[in-house]
C-alpha cells in the first residue's frame, strides 16, 4: 500500500514539475510604461476629435488659408497643438510642416482637380542613445464625403480619421515627457483620401535621407463605431500586416518559397510584437492580428512605407460601419449617414492609443534588432544552428532564441542564450520548427524577433 502511495506521489510531483517548467516565466513590467498607460485620456481624445470635426471639412482640396473652415485651419491647429506639447516638455519635440506641391490629378482617374499643397505635420522626439533608429506613428487628418474630390461638402471625419490623429496627438503628449533610446516620430498626414499622398511623400523623403525606420504604425478608423458596441470583438483592435513583402526581390522570393517564410516578414514580426506587448500590459483589451496587408477594396498610409522596404502595419477598429464612412451627411429612408462624433467611442480610441503606446515605448526602449541572423545550412543534422552579428548596444544583456510549430501564429517558446552570437538547438530540426532571435537589454526590454535567412 505504501509503495503505491509513494509511486503516485512521485508521479504527481513529476507532472507538476514538468508543467511548471513548460510555463513561460512571467515577464517583469516596466513601471514607467504602466504610468503612461494611466495618463492616456479619453477626454483629451474626445476634445481633439470634436475640434477637428469643427473645421467643417478637412478635404485636402479644401481651403488652405481660411482660419475657420477647411484643411488649412485643421493643419494650423494641429501644428499649434504639437508646439504646445513641445513647450510643456522643454522643447523636446522638433515640430515641422512638411509641405510639397501636388500636381493636379483630375477626375475621373484622379482625386485632385487642381494643383494643391499637401502638408504633413511632423513632431519628432529624438532618441538619447540610438537616435538614428526611428519609429513612426501616424494618423491622417484629412477627411472626405462620398466624393474624395469634393472640397465644399461637410466632411466631419470623426472616425476617419480624426480618431487616428487624436490618438497620435495624445501619444505625443504622454510620451514626450519621457526619454527613449530610439527616436519616435508623431505624424499626422494629409492627402490620404486622394491616394495616400502625404504618406507617400514622407516615405519617399525617408528613402532619400536614408532614414532607418524600423517600424511604422498607421492608425486609421480606430473610433470603435458605437453602432457596433454589441460586437463579440468589441475588446479588440485589428492589426493588419503583410506576409510576402511588397518590396521583395526575385532572389528573396525564391528563398522564401524554399523555406516557408510567408508568415514571417518583418511586418508580421512587428504585429506579433504589438500583440505581445498588449497582452503583457493591457487588461480587457487586446490585439486581433490580421494576416493581410489591408482590408478588401481599401488601403492605408502604411502601404507607401511597405512598398519602399520599411516595416509597417495598419491599426483599425474591429468592426466597421460603412454608413458612417465616406458619406455625405444626410438622413435617407430613415437611416442616418455621416461620420460624426456621436458614432465614436472615445474610450475605445483611448484603448487603441494605449496599444500604440506600450508597443512604441517597448520598441524605443529596447535594443535594436539583431542583424544578419542566419540559420546555418552547412550540414544535414537534426540540430538547428543559428548565428547573428554582435550588437553594439551598450545596455545589451544578451539574446533570446524563440521558436514555434510551423502552423502556429505566434511564438510559443523561448530560451535565453546569453551574450553570444550563435546557438545550437539540440535535437530540434530546422525542418520541424520556425526559429527567431531577439535582443534583450539589462532591464528586460526585448526587440522584435528577427526571422533567420539560410546561410552557410
Amino acid at each position: 500500500m505504501k509503495t503505491k502511495f509513494f509511486a503516485a506521489l512521485v508521479l504527481c510531483l513529476s507532472v507538476f514539475s514538468l508543467s511548471a517548467f513548460a510555463q513561460k516565466p512571467k515577464e517583469k513590467l516596466d513601471p514607467e510604461i504602466q504610468k503612461m498607460i494611466k495618463e492616456v485620456s479619453a477626454r483629451n481624445i474626445e476634445a481633439t476629435i470634436r475640434k477637428l470635426v469643427s473645421f467643417g471639412t478637412r478635404n485636402t482640396n479644401s481651403s488652405q488659408d481660411d482660419t475657420v473652415r477647411g484643411i488649412g485651419a485643421a493643419r494650423d491647429w494641429i501644428f499649434g497643438e504639437f508646439q504646445k506639447i513641445s513647450a510643456d516638455c522643454g522643447n523636446c519635440l522638433s515640430v515641422e510642416k512638411q509641405t510639397y506641391l501636388q500636381e493636379a490629378m483630375p477626375p475621373p482617374r484622379g482625386r485632385v482637380p487642381v494643383a494643391i499643397n499637401v502638408t504633413n505635420i511632423v513632431a519628432t522626439l529624438k532618441g538619447t542613445t540610438d537616435p538614428s533608429r526611428v519609429y513612426v506613428v501616424s494618423g491622417h487628418y484629412d477627411s472626405m464625403c462620398t466624393s474624395p474630390s469634393d472640397a465644399q461638402c461637410d466632411a466631419p471625419g470623426a472616425n476617419d480619421d480624426a480618431s487616428g490623429s487624436a490618438a497620435v496627438i495624445e501619444l505625443a503628449r504622454v510620451m514626450s515627457k519621457r526619454k527613449f533610446d530610439a527616436t519616435i516620430v508623431f505624424m499626422t498626414v494629409a492627402g490620404e483620401e486622394q491616394g495616400l499622398l502625404g504618406a507617400t511623400y514622407f516615405a519617399k523623403q525617408a528613402v532619400e535621407k536614408k532614414m532607418n525606420i524600423e517600424g511604422m504604425f498607421t492608425n486609421d478608423i480606430i473610433g470603435g463605431v458605437t453602432s457596433q458596441k454589441n460586437s463579440p470583438n468589441r475588446n479588440k483592435v485589428r492589426v493588419f500586416s503583410e506576409g510576402v513583402p511588397s518590396s521583395e526581390s526575385e532572389q528573396e522570393a525564391g528563398t522564401r518559397r524554399s523555406v516557408g517564410g510567408e508568415n514571417d516578414s518583418a511586418s508580421r514580426q512587428l504585429a506579433r510584437f504589438i500583440k505581445e506587448q498588449s497582452d503583457k500590459y493591457i487588461k480587457n483589451f487586446g490585439v486581433w492580428m490580421m494576416y493581410r496587408r489591408d482590408r478588401y477594396l481599401r488601403g492605408g498610409d502604411h502601404i507607401p512605407f511597405l512598398e519602399r522596404g520599411f516595416t509597417a502595419v495598419r491599426i483599425t477598429e474591429s468592426d466597421e460601419d460603412y454608413t458612417h464612412q465616406h458619406q455625405n451627411v444626410r438622413t435617407e429612408n430613415g437611416t442616418f449617414y455621416g461620420d460624426t462624433p456621436e458614432y465614436v467611442d472615445f474610450e475605445y480610441v483611448a484603448n487603441v492609443a494605449r496599444v500604440n503606446l506600450v508597443s512604441l515605448a517597448a520598441l524605443a526602449l529596447a535594443p535594436a534588432k539583431p542583424k544578419n541572423v542566419g540559420i546555418v545550412t552547412a550540414r544535414l543534422t537534426n540540430d538547428t544552428d543559428l548565428k547573428w552579428d554582435a550588437s553594439a548596444d551598450a545596455d545589451l544583456a544578451g539574446y533570446e532564441v524563440v521558436w514555434r510549430d510551423t502552423t502556429a501564429a505566434e511564438w510559443t517558446n523561448s530560451v535565453s542564450v546569453g551574450n553570444v552570437t550563435s546557438y545550437t538547438a539540440k535535437s530540434m530540426s530546422k525542418d520541424n520548427y520556425f526559429f527567431g532571435v531577439r535582443a534583450v537589454d539589462k532591464t528586460g526590454h526585448k526587440s522584435p524577433v528577427v526571422y533567420p535567412r539560410p546561410m552557410r
